[in-house]
């Protein structure tokens, strides 16, 4: 099983963008997901007695304007 957080169009330019792939085992313990913008997904799993969350980002890089990076560290909590 795949999760995916990012474009949604029919041809986009394979930017941003992020997937969690899940073993059967994996999958049986997921809770629920959530995608937050394109460059975000979060996961939560019960597995026996532990919950676990998820966070698979991908960070911008430096070729990304300064607002966008100031965006996606906010929405992360962190201050760059």
């Amino acid at each position: 099983m795949l999760l995916y957080s990012g474009h949604e169009e029919e041809n986009p330019l394979h930017t941003q963008g992020v997937t969690l792939m899940l073993s059967k085992e994996a999958k049986n313990a997921l809770i629920e997901w959530e995608s937050h913008r394109p460059r975000i997904v979060k996961a939560f799993f019960k597995m026996m007695v532990i919950l676990m969350n998820i966070i698979q980002h991908y960070a911008p890089t430096n070729d990304i304007n300064e607002d966008d990076k100031d965006q996606f560290y906010q929405f992360l909590g962190l201050n760059n």
